[in-house]
């Protein structure tokens, strides 16, 4: 027959019951006493991320937002829901951001406007450069000065000679005060000596509506909301704002060729999250855009709307934002812009 051994227990005592009781407190406090683990120890993600675009839907923002947004959602294996918050130049939507949780479940498609805005607006309930944390710059993409098919002008003289001759039937609209579109267009109407009325619109869709409904006379936006017009003849572009031409419109001059020299902003736009995002994170999401924005699709993509694919570093892109907003500052200044 199998004997099996049973544990030999010692009989018990008050003074080992007491030495017992001793060490599991000393065990609990040791517990008590050791830090909880962060929330993003946990696996990230573990949930959606949502990524907030400043604008209303229908502009390049919009548009990189999600052609982004669907690969990088595959590429972490969670969805990636693209949330409209548009108005006051972009600066809505980067405030709702910079004021959210630094989980890395809420992130900005920022563009150079947030370096304008900073100069324009006095006060913003938030720091373009203190108050994010920069992941990488997705794409640059050219301004274009655009106009209706049915304007006579031809190009950027015969459009100055029209202005000249009637000012008060022509204006200019922009993605709202303060954004490239609006600087562009004070340097323009400061360059040839005649004011020009600024309609601000919250995004790209709606401009872009009515500048071919004819009620805004042009707009300095960038080349992917109106190339599809352009190439459909509903709209016309007279040049492009950037120091050399777009790959997109190869034939259409710069400013700087059609004797504006000052010329040289285009838009570039990128991906930030809120300061004091775990660096890990960070570093993860930067990995994973980069992947994305270096693929053949995705850089197809873009050539298909204007867009030079970029894919930086984060340190680069935070560079590039110091850049700008010191740029644009001096700018600003030089052309009186202000939103009072």
């Amino acid at each position: 027959m199998t004997r099996i051994a049973k544990p030999h227990h010692p009989p018990t005592t008050p003074s080992t019951r007491r030495h017992h009781l001793l060490a599991l407190a000393a065990l609990a406090a040791a517990a008590c006493a050791l830090p909880s683990a962060p929330a993003h120890a946990q696996a990230w993600p573990s949930k959606p991320v949502t990524l907030v675009v400043p604008f209303a839907a229908g502009g390049t923002t919009d548009v990189l937002a999600r052609a982004l947004g669907e690969k990088l959602g595959a590429a972490i294996g969670q969805p990636v829901i693209v949330e409209n918050r548009g108005g006051a130049a972009a600066t809505i939507g980067a405030d709702y951001v910079a004021k959210a949780p630094a989980d890395g479940y809420t992130l900005l498609m920022g563009a150079v406007h947030h370096t304008i805005a900073t100069s324009v607006y006095k006060k913003l309930g938030y720091d373009f450069q203190k108050s994010f944390a920069p992941i990488t710059t997705v794409a640059l993409v050219p301004n274009v000065l655009t106009v209706s098919a049915t304007t006579q002008a031809k190009d950027v003289k015969e459009l100055v000679a029209l202005v000249k001759a009637a000012p008060d039937k022509f204006s200019y609209g922009s993605n709202g005060a303060g954004t490239a579109q609006h600087l562009i267009g004070t340097q323009f109407s400061s360059a040839i000596g005649q004011p020009l009325l600024h309609v601000p619109y919250k995004g790209s869709g709606p401009l872009t509506t009515d500048l071919l409904g004819g009620q805004v006379s042009m707009s300095f936006d960038t080349v992917t909301p109106v190339l599809p017009h352009i190439k459909a003849g509903k709209l016309r572009a007279l040049a492009v704002t950037t120091a050399k031409r777009s790959s997109s419109l190869p034939d259409v001059p710069t400013l700087q060729e059609s004797g504006f020299a000052a010329f040289d902003i285009g838009t570039w736009f990128g991906v930030l999250a809120p300061a004091r995002t775990p660096p890990e994170i960070v570093e993860r999401l930067n990995a994973e855009m980069v992947k994305v924005i270096q693929s053949p699709e995705f850089r197809k993509r873009m050539q298909d709307i204007g867009a030079e694919p970029i894919g930086n570093t984060p340190a680069q892109m935070a560079q590039q934002i110091a850049s700008d907003t010191a740029r644009f500052a001096k700018l600003v200044v030089e052309n009186k812009i202000s939103t009072e």
